[in-house]
Parts: C-alpha cells; sequence; structure tokens
C-alpha cells in the first residue's frame, strides 16, 4: 500500500465514520507501515485535499456530467486526490496523478465504469488547469468560502469581527501547515541541551522566537521514537496552550485544578512551572483519558500530577474552596484548530449552540474550588465570541465575588488588559485561542 492508496482510504473513513483525520490517518499509517517520506506524502496529500475540498469540488464539477453527491465515496475522494495533486503540488507529474487516480478506482470502487469516468473528468481538469473556471463573486462570503474551503457561516461570523481583508488572512493562516512546537521539560534538562540532543538524532530545533523553553522542531521523523521524548525531556504543545497556564501563573506548593485536562498539556505545563512540587488534580470526563494523562506524566516523571476521572459539571463537596488556581479549558467547537484538524471546518454547525450552556456549568461550577485570592481561568480553542468572551462576561454577571484581572504574555501576543485576550494564527502564529483570568476576592 503506498502514500496515495493509505489518503484515499484515509479520506473515505473520515466521510463515513466521522471521525477526527490526525486519528484516523495515524491509524491508517501504522497499518500501512510505511517509511518516514511516504508517511509524509500520505499526511500531506490527505490534509490538503480536506484543507481545499470546496475548491477542489468547485472545479470537478465543472468536469463533471453526473453530480459530484451522486458519486460513490471513495469516486468522490479519488477525484480530489487527483485534483488536488494537479493543481497543487508541483513535483507530481500530472498524468501520474490522473493514473494513479484512476488505478486506485479500479482497485476500491464498485462501480466498473468509474474508472473511466475518473479518468475523463481528470485529463479535462489537466487540460484547463491554466484556465480555471472563475468562482462567482456574488458576495464575499461565497467567494471566499469556495476559494478557502470554509462554510460560509462560519465565514461570515469572521467577516463580522474581522472585516474582509483580515478574514482573509485568518482563511490562509487555516491552510497552512502548524508548526511543530516541544516544550522543554525543564525539571529534567535545558532548552539549548534539548535541541543538541535532537540535532544529534537528526532532527532540527530552533528557539521559538518568542516563548521561553520552547523550540520548533523540523525533519523529525516519529517523534515518539526519538530518545529524547522516550526520555521525557518534551512533550508537543502549541504555544497558545501554554500561555494559557502562564496566565493561570501556578507556584510551587500551590494545590491546582485542571478540569478538562486530556491530554494533559496544560497539566505537563502547570507541573513542571511548580517545579514538581505541590499537586496538581488532572480530571477528564471520560475514563481511558486517566490513563493517557498517567503515562505521559509518567514519561515526564512529573510525580505531582493525579489524574482522576470526573465530571466538571457535578460538584465535589471536598473541593470547595480548596484550590489555589483552577483552569477550565472547556469543551468547544475546536475552530481555532483547524491548521490541524482541517475537518472540523464541515462538522454540522447545529450542535454548537449548546456549547455555551455547557461552558458556564463548568466554569460555575469549578468558581466554587477557587480559595479567596485564589485564580480561575477559563480557556477555549474556538474563536467564536459566543463561546469566549460572552460565556466570561456573561460569568461575571452572576459571580460579583470573581474579577477580570489583566495580565501580561509576551511581547510579540501582547497584553490582556481587560483580563482576556484573543489569540489568532494569523496574527501570533498558533492555534486560534482564548484565556480569560479570574481572581476571586479574598
Amino acid at each position: 500500500m503506498d502514500a496515495r492508496e493509505v489518503s484515499l482510504l484515509a479520506l473515505n473513513d473520515c466521510q463515513r465514520q466521522g471521525g477526527w483525520s490526525d486519528a484516523i490517518l495515524k491509524k491508517r499509517l501504522a497499518a500501512a507501515g510505511l517509511d518516514s517520506r511516504d508517511s509524509a506524502l500520505a499526511t500531506q496529500l490527505c490534509f490538503g485535499v480536506l484543507q481545499n475540498r470546496l475548491l477542489l469540488d468547485h472545479y470537478l464539477s465543472h468536469f463533471s456530467n453526473l453530480p459530484l453527491k451522486r458519486m460513490e465515496g471513495k469516486v468522490i475522494e479519488a477525484l480530489r486526490l487527483g485534483a488536488y495533486q494537479i493543481l497543487f503540488l508541483d513535483r507530481i507529474p500530472h498524468s501520474a496523478a490522473v493514473d494513479t487516480a484512476v488505478e486506485l478506482t479500479r482497485r476500491h470502487c464498485k462501480n466498473p465504469r468509474a474508472a473511466g469516468m475518473v479518468n475523463g473528468i481528470l485529463r479535462s481538469l489537466e487540460r484547463s488547469a491554466g484556465d480555471l473556471p472563475a468562482i462567482p463573486r456574488t458576495d464575499t462570503a461565497s467567494y471566499l468560502s469556495i476559494l478557502y474551503s470554509e462554510p460560509e457561516w462560519l465565514v461570515r461570523e469572521f467577516l463580522t469581527v474581522l472585516g474582509s481583508e483580515e478574514t482573509e488572512e485568518l482563511l490562509s493562516a487555516n491552510n497552512s501547515q502548524a508548526p511543530i512546537t516541544a516544550m522543554v521539560n525543564t525539571t529534567k534538562t535545558t532548552a539549548e541541551e534539548l535541541a543538541g540532543s535532537l540535532e544529534r538524532e537528526g532532527a532540527q530545533a530552533r528557539p521559538h522566537p518568542w516563548l521561553e523553553d520552547c523550540l520548533t522542531l523540523h525533519k523529525t521523523g516519529d517523534l515518539e521514537r526519538l530518545t529524547a521524548f522516550r526520555e521525557g525531556l518534551f512533550y508537543i504543545q502549541d504555544p497558545a496552550s501554554r500561555l494559557a497556564v502562564e496566565a493561570l501563573d501556578p507556584r510551587a506548593d500551590m494545590r491546582v485544578l485542571d478540569c478538562c485536562a486530556a491530554p494533559g498539556g496544560k497539566s505537563f505545563a502547570a507541573a513542571i512551572r511548580m517545579a514538581g512540587r505541590g499537586e496538581v488534580i488532572s480530571c477528564d470526563l471520560h475514563p481511558h483519558k486517566k490513563k493517557l494523562i498517567q503515562a505521559g506524566a509518567d514519561r515526564l516523571g512529573l510525580t505531582n500530577i493525579v489524574p482522576m476521572t470526573a465530571d466538571g459539571k457535578v460538584f465535589r463537596p471536598e473541593w470547595e474552596g480548596a484550590f489555589d488556581r483552577v483552569l477550565v479549558d472547556a469543551p468547544c467547537s475546536g475552530l481555532g484548530v483547524i491548521r490541524k484538524k482541517p475537518d472540523i471546518r464541515y462538522k454540522d454547525p447545529a450542535p454548537l449552540a449548546g456549547l455555551p450552556e455547557v461552558q458556564r456549568a463548568i466554569l460555575d461550577n469549578a468558581a466554587r474550588y477557587v480559595r479567596p485570592n485564589g485564580v480561575l481561568v477559563y480557556s477555549t480553542c474556538t474563536l467564536l465570541r459566543r463561546e469566549n468572551e460572552e460565556v466570561a462576561q456573561s460569568f461575571l454577571a452572576d459571580h460579583p465575588d470573581f474579577k477580570a484581572e489583566p495580565f501580561s504574555l509576551p511581547e510579540a501576543v501582547g497584553e490582556a488588559r481587560e483580563g482576556w485576550i484573543a489569540l489568532w494564527p494569523h496574527r501570533q502564529g498558533t492555534d486560534g485561542f482564548f484565556i480569560c483570568k479570574l481572581r476571586k476576592e479574598g
């Protein structure tokens, strides 16, 4: 099985099973046993198709007599894979892209005529690659929706907040590759020592431009095979997530609660910042996530983390007023991590309407666990105001004993003068993220 076949099957799994592309692709890659080069190509193809699906379908539909929605799922994915290679990749000959798509269709699709149809559509697309059908400019939202393959409802949300020029910058950033950033486990090593260790194994490691004890990685191959990873010298985390812990400001010998912790990155950051002293209660609703958090803490050698299974909405009397710091990284729409999970954009928006109610319930409950003069941080990895600023404002209106507290972040990020800040992929180069710091009056 080669990279293109793995991509086809992973894309089909995403459509049929509704799972996340990164997890599905990881399973397919492991089963296929591809080397690092082919794994990288499969990842590029799979993510590239997802990042450009609406645009690819716009072009393909012009060269097909049969509507795409009436085609077999694997036929559509074979067409998208071929079209993506023709339109976006320079190193793959167009003829090879077409021939492979036809062969994959013949091998995996039920209709014996499908291969001929795929060949005809892609050959027509190839001939017209220099003069593609125009995208209708009926209005800005619909045009940008097709051009950047973002749903029109989401584009309209961004246009309201950012305006057309900056919205296009955001949409372009959402279709870029997110950098891999490694947080240094300073209880075991330094950034300089870790960079040297990684370089000796062939990886490239450079200091992050504005975040201390953070390295940007390139050419790593399988991270889990690196000696430094196995020895627990680093963990992978986006800088935005780390900044939520910087706002929390956990210190040695404090008692900290991470209410929605899995996979554990913020708990790890807090425990490291506390130099292994004090206690971090790291909770998640799902029992299997407890094992995931424990495995990460064990690898990093962080003995002050206590994983637990707990529902963030259900009050635990023994925790009332028991924590110096409480972090609520709430369940959210995830629309700030589109770069890493490009298929998030295609999820049904209807269930998102109920998220603010869930977020408030968790935040209200977590507030009861904060000691007087303690800190409560609310964060999400989304860019929707109704899940961010509006949740924080409604909480403050109902909880006069809490005040939004200004906090400073690295100069490249800026100050949260009102007590909260939104991070944007096109501005800070991070995941889309929201952080709010709340102080309980003592």
